[in-house]
């Protein structure tokens, strides 16, 4: 019998000697013989990762045929669909798709015994193999590249130098004040107006989470309060399975966390301890549920963990589960957080994780992201995935306000688009949230910043819950609402201050978010037209100063559109004709204009201020916590 290697060499010599007489006799086209030859690229960490292990190594195998989750959406209509409609349509075209493909190479990989698992969040395949896998796999014709998957360790926490503290910093108080961060940002205030994060499920992609802790069981989407029962099946799952779970329950289904970092985020987007006397606010939104996945185990994670995580908050199944035919897209979170970071310098591949984020944001989930703790260097936010123009990116700032030495700074120059990077800062200072064991720790870091905000989110959703998946105006209002800081570094010569690579938009304030979402200004067009020429229509479309979002209308049937105080710029054009005006929207100023196309076309534009503030009992919710 052959070896196995043997074997191998004959199967390449008869494909050699095949095509050669082939190609002789004139069957086969000259351009077959370079098909042949296919060699896909393979990142050099893979061989770095297999010689530090004396043999295999996990690595993921990119496919060349991707799916398209925009254009499906917009080939289907399903772009205005409801979130329940969308995810689940997602969920079944991404699947169908990944089947379809990844189909020959799963059935030679369970034939040679070699160990896989396939993703369908994008179409690649996670193999542990060794040297002679990967050369038959990169020439395999489907096969785009094969990228590392590197164990990273997180960004720990940071030690800060005691001037950038001060004694508002790490504050609990007996009277169960918030931490600082909470009060900054103006959450309470928030609270006071009736919104607390109710309806709004916020995931957490981390360390993992000390699920029971008094400030976070009853947020956890599993727990029963009303039963004192608990089901963790499709609200947690550990990308690691049951793999080094030291200080964990063995079996993976059961949240855990093996290092306190991801108990600690949770805690700053919604805990609250109502066994305290008087109950402790240490979270944003104190009215949302969680559910979470552990991505790193003892603080390691790697691409294809970070990939596991995403694909299960788009459709979460059981932890024994096939995602493939076992999510539920109807359980689907609608923030995920994500404090860590994947740098290419360690082997990180820099595009492998963007497709994954491109295709959750589809899923209208907001992917709220660390900026990263390489600061104050110009150009530090240089990592996947906070270096993605898809993701909302946060910095970190004291309780005074002051940018944290630590927070990493824009712009991205990594992959040369030269991205204004942070979009906005936070509390990451000595902020104060739960540990691991039900106690409380005061950590610093931009990881204690990004949580801010994606509570922040919870509450802005839970106050306008039209704006529930709509990723670019949530992400507007959050900018546009923010306490603007000028900042001259890492900016070029003459550029304007506002935004900037140290603070971005400025300081997280969510009063003023909620408030501008709340007092929306309504934008429509309405062309008179005496000519008769029903399919004569006009495109108007805005451009906002500050932010550079682009709106467009057409008066051939565009719905009216939502925008909010700022400094705009109109363009209408009608046939040959272009005209161009300034719009300055100010709250509660109604606004009107009109463009004169002739004696028989005329096209009015009108801004007119509304109220969506729902009607509410603010007697069943929690008091005003002022500051200090």
């Amino acid at each position: 019998m052959l070896s196995k290697p043997d074997v191998r060499l004959f199967r390449r010599f008869s494909v050699f000697l095949i095509t050669a007489i082939l190609l002789v006799s004139g069957i086969l086209p000259a351009g077959a013989q370079a098909q042949e030859r296919h060699w896909a690229p393979v990142h050099p960490a893979i061989f770095s990762s297999m010689a530090r292990s004396n043999g295999a190594a996990s690595f993921l195998v990119i496919l060349a045929d991707q799916p398209d989750p925009q254009a499906y959406l917009a080939q289907r209509s399903l772009r205005s669909a409801t979130l329940e409609s969308k995810r689940e349509s997602l969920y079944r075209y991404l699947t169908a798709f990944a089947r379809e493909r990844q189909q020959p190479m799963w059935a030679w990989l369970d034939a040679q015994g070699i160990d896989y698992r396939p993703f369908y969040i994008i179409n690649a395949v996670e193999v542990y193999g060794d040297t002679e896998t990967v050369t038959a796999l990169r020439q395999r014709p489907e096969v785009a590249r094969l990228a590392a998957n590197p164990e990273m360790q997180m960004s720990e926490p940071v030690d800060v130098p005691e001037a950038e503290r001060s004694a508002a910093n790490s504050r609990i108080a007996a009277d169960a004040e918030s931490p600082y961060g909470i009060v900054f940002t103006r959450a309470p205030e928030v609270w006071a107006m009736g919104y607390r994060g109710f309806g709004v499920v916020v995931a957490s992609q981390d360390t993992g989470v000390d699920w029971d802790h008094a400030a976070l069981r009853d947020k956890y989407r599993g727990w029963d309060p009303f039963t004192g029962s608990v089901i963790h099946e499709l609200n947690w799952f550990d990308a690691w399975g049951s793999a080094n779970r030291s200080g964990c329950d063995s079996d993976p289904q059961v949240p855990c966390d093996d290092n306190g970092h991801g108990t600690h985020t949770v805690g700053t987007i919604l805990g609250s301890d109502t066994t305290a006397s008087p109950d402790l606010f240490i979270g944003m939104a104190p009215g949302a549920q969680w559910i979470g996945c552990r991505n790193m185990r003892n603080g390691v994670g790697t691409p294809a963990s970070y990939t596991a995580c995403f694909e299960f908050f788009l459709a979460p199944y059981p932890q024994d589960g096939d995602p493939f035919v076992d999510g539920v897209a109807a359980l689907a979170p609608d923030i995920i957080n994500n404090s860590w970071y994947c740098p290419p310098s360690e082997g990180c591949d820099f595009d492998s994780l963007l497709q994954v984020v491109q295709t959750v944001r589809e899923a209208g989930q907001l992917v709220v992201v660390s900026a990263g703790n390489s600061g104050p260097s110009c150009e530090s936010i240089r990592y996947p995935i906070s270096a993605y123009a898809d993701v909302f990116s946060v910095g970190a700032h004291n309780s005074g306000g002051t940018i944290a030495s630590f927070s990493s700074r824009g712009p991205v120059t990594a992959d040369g688009s030269g991205l204004m990077k942070p979009e906005i800062t936070a509390p990451g200072v000595s902020v104060m949230s739960a540990d691991n064991g039900g106690g409380y720790a005061s950590l610093s870091g931009t990881s204690m910043a990004a949580p801010h905000v994606a509570g922040a989110a919870a509450l802005l959703w839970s106050a306008a819950p039209a704006l529930k998946g709509q990723l670019n105006e949530t992400e507007q209002i959050l900018i546009k609402s923010a306490k603007p800081v000028s900042a001259s570094q890492c900016m070029p010569e003459g550029a304007p201050l506002i935004p900037n690579a140290t603070y971005g938009y400025g300081q997280l304030d969510v009063k003023q978010a909620v408030d501008m979402a709340l007092s929306p200004a309504m934008i429509t067009a309405v062309l008179s037209d005496t000519t008769g020429a029903q399919s004569i229509s006009a495109q108007v479309t805005i451009t906002d100063s500050l932010t550079g979002a682009v709106y467009s209308l057409d008066t051939a049937g565009s719905d009216p559109i939502r925008m909010y105080p700022g400094a705009y710029s109109i363009r209408v054009t009608w046939q040959e004709q272009e005209s161009t005006v300034p719009l300055n929207l100010t709250t509660g100023e109604d606004w009107a204009q009109t463009f004169d196309f002739g004696p028989n076309v005329i096209l009015s534009l009108n801004a007119a201020w509304v109220d969506e503030t729902p009607t509410l009992d603010k007697s069943m919710f929690l008091p005003l916590i002022q500051a200090p």
